[in-house]
């Protein structure tokens, strides 16, 4: 994906939000938020099953906001598995002015298959809501802080299977991070999302950018089609830098 074309392409929709309302203010001092989860079964030349889940979820206080994410990733090709991810992440927001604020964030990834045994990440920063209507949502973060991860060099055999992992020393220091988040309601029932995460160190930058497209079946379900790439400058042996992942989900919101 050539993200200067997809920073492009959402900045052509700008100038249309500020003809539009003011967003309304969140639900003050209970948690909302949303889940979803997918599945994909496929028999024939070769047997493949994949399963993906996520929630997000976060409560306001005033001028806090605090946000949760879960999510995990699953899969088996072949009989062989072929993903295995899980992450979480934990972010409170304070607001400074009603456009700027403060964050702290924490994240934490365990892939099977990146070549990292586990990735994470805390930072603290300032954070910008440069739109911030009923249609279009774009804000964006900068912050430092200190990451901290573990190589292994993964061997697989000719069918594709794990063979052997072996851990490599960890690595720890400093981290800058920086983080886009953009919304755009194309209709009443439809919406465009985006969001970017980048954690830069001098060893590895680990970068992960999220498009999906949800439309609602009813005031609480909706369906979306999202494709999530993430790469690792600087991933062990010979294992790729980049992944990708298409998914379907069914998502419930509360």
């Amino acid at each position: 994906m050539n993200k200067r074309l997809m920073i492009l392409g959402i900045a052509s929709l700008v100038p249309v939000a500020g003809m539009c309302d003011d967003a309304p203010p969140p639900p003050q001092d209970t948690w909302t938020g949303k889940g979803q989860a997918g599945y994909v079964s496929s028999h024939g030349n070769t047997d493949s099953t994949a399963a993906n889940a996520a929630l997000d979820t976060a409560y306001y206080d005033g001028a806090w906001k605090h946000a949760l994410h879960l999510g995990g990733l699953y899969g088996v090709s072949g009989g062989i598995t072929s993903a295995e991810r899980w992450d979480v992440m934990w972010q409170t927001n304070y607001d400074v002015t009603k456009d700027l604020y403060t964050f702290g964030n924490a994240h934490y990834t365990h892939d099977m298959f990146s070549g990292f045994e586990y990735q994470a990440t805390a930072s603290a920063g300032l954070g910008y809501k440069f739109i911030n209507t009923k249609a279009t949502q774009l804000d964006a973060q900068l912050g430092v802080g200190f990451t901290d991860l573990r190589p292994e060099d993964i061997t697989k055999d000719s069918a594709g299977a794990v063979t052997s992992r072996t851990l490599e020393p960890g690595k720890s220091g400093l981290a800058i991070t920086a983080g886009l988040n953009y919304s755009q309601a194309l209709t009443d029932t439809t919406t465009l999302s985006d969001k970017l995460a980048v954690a830069y160190s001098s060893f590895d930058t680990l970068t992960t950018n999220t498009l999906a497209l949800g439309v609602k079946v009813s005031t609480k379900l909706a369906l979306s089609l999202g494709y999530t790439v993430q790469n690792n400058s600087n991933p062990p042996g010979t294992l790729k830098k980049l992944d990708t992942l298409t998914t379907v989900n069914l998502v419930y919101a509360f």
